[in-house]
C-alpha cells in the first residue's frame, strides 16, 4: 500500500468577503495561519466580490450577511451562478435573525456557515479560528498527495443482513453537520406524515441556529419540532433538537424516557455532539433504535453508530456522492456496521420501511 508522501494538494484559494476592514483583515490573517489556505481575493460587499470572481478563480468563499450595496443572500446564487465550483460558507453573529438568514441560504446553495464574534471578540478567538479553518480545508478538498496513483477505493462494506426479522424501531436518532440542514429539509419533506417514532436529532449549531432550525423542520415535516428541554418526556411523532451548546441524551424518569441536557465536555470539538446521542439512546432503546447519519466533517456520529450495532439497533448513512462533506457518514461506513449507505433521495424510503 502507498504512504502519503510529504507532497500537498495545490493550496485552497479563499476568498473573503465582509464590509468591515478590520474583519476582514483578521479572518485573512486567521485563514492564511494554515498553509493549506491562501487568501487570493478580498471585497467589501456582494458586488465588489462578483467583481473579484470575474478575474479570480477561488475554491471556496467565507461571505458576510449583512452589508451595503449587495447583502450575502442576494450575492450568494450570483456567485454560485459565476463558479458554480465554488463552496460558500456564510459568515455571521449570533442573533435570531442572521440565523434565519444563514438557514436560508444553505437552502440557496451555500455549503455551510460559521457563527463570528463580534468584532472586538475577534481577536484571540481560538474556537472560531479552529472551526472557520477546517471548515474551509474540508470544504476546499484538502488532502495528502500519494506518491503514485491508488487503487480505487472499494466500496463501504455493510452489516450482512439478520437472519431474523428486524425489531421495529420505537426510535429514530439522526446526527449531521456540514451540509446537513438542507439534507433535514429534503429527508423530512420525503417522510412527512409517514413516521409515528420520536425523532432525536443532534446537528453540529451554535444556539439559536438550532431554534430556527426546528423551527423550519416543524414546517417541513408537518410534526412538532422543538429544542429539547432537560427532563420532558420523549413522545411519539415528535423531533427533539440538541440545542446548541449542550449535548442531549436519553435518561429514564421510572420507566419513562426522558430528554438529558448536559455541558459536559465537548467532543469531536463540538457541544452538541452525535456520540454522546447515540450511546445513550442505544442504552435505552436497544435493538428499537434506528440511526442516520448524514453528510458532516470529522467523525462524530462514527463510535455512537457502533453502539447502536453493539446494542441491536440498526443505522445507515448517507453516500459520499450526495454529501457535501463525506466525513461523519464516512467514518460510520467503515466501522463496517451500516445497514446501508444510500444516496440522500433513498434514505426517507428506506427510513418508511425500517418503521413501518
Amino acid at each position: 500500500m502507498l504512504e502519503a508522501a510529504p507532497v500537498r494538494a495545490p493550496r485552497i484559494r479563499v476568498m473573503v468577503v465582509d464590509d468591515s476592514a478590520i474583519v476582514r483583515g483578521l479572518i485573512v490573517q486567521t485563514l492564511e495561519r494554515d498553509p493549506a489556505l491562501h487568501v487570493v481575493a478580498r471585497a467589501a460587499n456582494g458586488e465588489a466580490a462578483l467583481s473579484e470572481l470575474a478575474r479570480t478563480a477561488v475554491d471556496v468563499v467565507v461571505l458576510d450577511i449583512e452589508m451595503p450595496v449587495m447583502d450575502g443572500l442576494t450575492a450568494l446564487p450570483l456567485i454560485l451562478q459565476r463558479q458554480p465550483d465554488v463552496k460558500v460558507v456564510m459568515a455571521s453573529t449570533l442573533t435570531r435573525r442572521n440565523a434565519r438568514i444563514s438557514l436560508q441560504a444553505l437552502q440557496a446553495g451555500a455549503a455551510d456557515y460559521v457563527p463570528k464574534p463580534e468584532t472586538g471578540g475577534l481577536v484571540g478567538a481560538e474556537d472560531f479560528a479552529r472551526e472557520l479553518i477546517a471548515k474551509v480545508k474540508a470544504l476546499g478538498g484538502w488532502r495528502t498527495v500519494p506518491t503514485a496513483p491508488s487503487p480505487a477505493p472499494a466500496a463501504p462494506a455493510v452489516r450482512p443482513a439478520s437472519l431474523s426479522p428486524p425489531i421495529r424501531p420505537r426510535i429514530v436518532a439522526i446526527g449531521g453537520s456540514t451540509g446537513a440542514p438542507p439534507a433535514l429539509m429534503s429527508l423530512f419533506a420525503d417522510l412527512k406524515g409517514e413516521l409515528e417514532q420520536a425523532v432525536l436529532l443532534t446537528q453540529h449549531m451554535p444556539p439559536t441556529f438550532t431554534a430556527m432550525l426546528a423551527e423550519q423542520l416543524e414546517r417541513t415535516g408537518g410534526r412538532p419540532a422543538a429544542e429539547a428541554r432537560d427532563g420532558e418526556p420523549i413522545l411519539p411523532g415528535r423531533i427533539y433538537v440538541a440545542p446548541g451548546g449542550w449535548h442531549m441524551t436519553v435518561g429514564r424518569s421510572g420507566q419513562v424516557p426522558v430528554i438529558r441536557l448536559n455541558q459536559e465536555a465537548p467532543e469531536h470539538f463540538c457541544r452538541p455532539s452525535v456520540d454522546p446521542m447515540l450511546r445513550s439512546a442505544a442504552a435505552a432503546y436497544g435493538p428499537g433504535l434506528l440511526a442516520v447519519i448524514l453528510t458532516g466533517m470529522g467523525a462524530d456520529g462514527a463510535e455512537g453508530c457502533r453502539a447502536v450495532a453493539e446494542a441491536g439497533g440498526r443505522f445507515v448513512v448517507q453516500d459520499e456522492a450526495t454529501s457535501v462533506v463525506w466525513g461523519m457518514p464516512g467514518a460510520a461506513a467503515k466501522t463496517g456496521l451500516a445497514e446501508a449507505v444510500l444516496p440522500l433521495n433513498q434514505i426517507a424510503p428506506w427510513v418508511r420501511r425500517a418503521c413501518a
